[in-house]
């Protein structure tokens, strides 16, 4: 019988002494891992209670104040949205004035068509803008205006009191997005880790279309208020307007009433103080004719003089030159003619000139006189028509008045009535 011996690998004492070395080595450092990793799953499952506890306290927290912050702007709304119902009717109440007080200025209007209808009478160049028909213009134009104005405010008045209808709807709509969202926050308030219909939700970290912001949120709101607000404040301030338009018409036409008369009389002071200007005018103008006309002869007479002084002067420079020979010298005497008739032609043109300056000035007074008489002419015709006219606008005088009346008046009793409704 054959006996193999078989072949095994024989390693070194060090090497088993390393591999032993190892083992214990790599047991010591897994136990180490192990115990690590022991108390770091209970540092974790300590901190993640102790996080969701506190996440849970911090959310209640939020939405405590989410609720408190919607009911507090619910209850702003609230107030503004009976404002807005207040206001609305207090400028419906106002336009109803104004649309009365626009129908009684009917009367007015006939009356300041008929006083401009009779100064139509006027005829030719006596029909003429001056400031008594500049001021029933303005009459009209102040009655005009009065209309234009309550008409305006009518207007005015509707659009405002659509702008709060705009407003009203703005704020109760917000209104009644904060009852709901009121709701629905005070029931995640009251949810608890023991509440029914809690689940499991799909995708709930997502951000739905639409979220705003808590900043946007709280602008969004104020804007609102704001908004109403700032048409309250429009809608008071027009009803101020309103009834201090009401309460001044009276007085405007009347005060334009006063104002046409006293056109009138001034005016016809103007024109007798005008006509007695032009009339001293026309006076010192004929004598200033009459002065220049003489002038204008003595200029005449100037230059007639000049002509034989001339023709003695041109003659003897004219009988010098047929002097013979040497004898044909220029001496002082030849000079001296020379200077004279230079100086007789100077002075001839001199005189020619002014006469026709003389003359030009002349025509200048005639035309002048003439403006003047056509002006006396004119003048005198503006003021038997003003005087016509100012005997016209008595009819506009009001009634006498009985003691009662006039004394409500002069105690201000009226006014204080009409401003009552202001």
């Amino acid at each position: 019988m054959a006996t193999e011996v078989r072949q095994i690998v024989r390693h070194q004492p060090t090497d088993w002494f390393t591999e032993v070395y190892a083992q214990s080595t790599n047991a010591e450092r897994q136990r180490s891992a192990s115990h690590q990793v022991r108390q770091e799953s209970r540092f974790l499952r300590n901190e993640t209670d102790v996080q969701t506890k506190w996440d849970q306290y911090s959310n209640d927290v939020r939405l405590a104040d989410r609720v408190d912050h919607i009911r507090k702007w619910k209850e702003i709304l609230e107030r503004t949205l009976g404002q807005l119902d207040q206001e609305i009717a207090d400028l419906s109440e106002a336009k109803e004035l104004t649309e009365q007080a626009l129908e009684a200025k009917n009367l007015p209007t006939d009356v300041n068509i008929e006083c401009l209808t009779l100064r139509e009478g006027r005829r030719n160049i006596d029909v003429v803008q001056d400031e008594p028909e500049n001021q029933l213009h303005k009459e009209a134009e102040v009655i005009d205006g009065i209309k234009k104005t309550l008409q305006q405010r009518i207007s005015d008045s509707f659009e405002q009191l659509c702008l709060l209808q705009e407003a009203r709807q703005q704020v109760q709509a917000d209104l009644q997005d904060k009852n709901i969202a009121l709701g629905i926050d005070i029931d995640q308030y009251n949810l608890s880790d023991r509440s029914p219909n809690i689940s499991y939700k799909p995708d709930p970290l997502r951000v739905p279309k639409g979220s705003t912001t808590p900043q946007q949120w709280e602008d969004f709101s104020r804007y609102n208020k704001e908004r109403a607000d700032a048409e309250m404040k429009s809608a008071n301030r027009l009803r101020e307007q309103i009834h201090h338009t009401l309460q001044q018409t009276a007085n405007d036409l009347e005060a334009q009433k006063q104002a046409t008369e006293y056109a009138f009389r001034k005016r016809i002071h103007e024109f007798e103080r005008a006509k007695d200007e032009l009339e001293w005018q026309k006076k010192n103008t004929e004598e200033e004719i009459a002065e220049l006309e003489n002038d204008i002869r003595g200029i005449e007479e100037a230059i007639r003089n000049k002509i034989r002084p001339t023709k003695k002067a041109e003659t003897r420079l004219e009988n010098r030159t047929y002097r013979p020979n040497v004898e044909l010298c220029r001496d002082a005497a030849q000079y001296g003619l020379v200077d004279e008739v230079k100086q007789l032609y100077a002075s001839k043109q001199a005189l020619e000139e002014k006469l026709k300056q003389s003359q030009h000035a002349l025509d200048g007074l005639q035309k002048t006189l003439h403006r003047l008489n056509d002006d006396i002419a004119l003048k005198t015709q503006s003021l038997r028509l003003d005087n016509q006219c100012l005997g016209v606008r008595q009819k506009l005088n009001p009634p006498a008045t009985s003691q009662i009346e006039h004394n409500l008046t002069l105690t201000g009793i009226e006014r204080m009535k009409s401003a009552i409704l202001a």
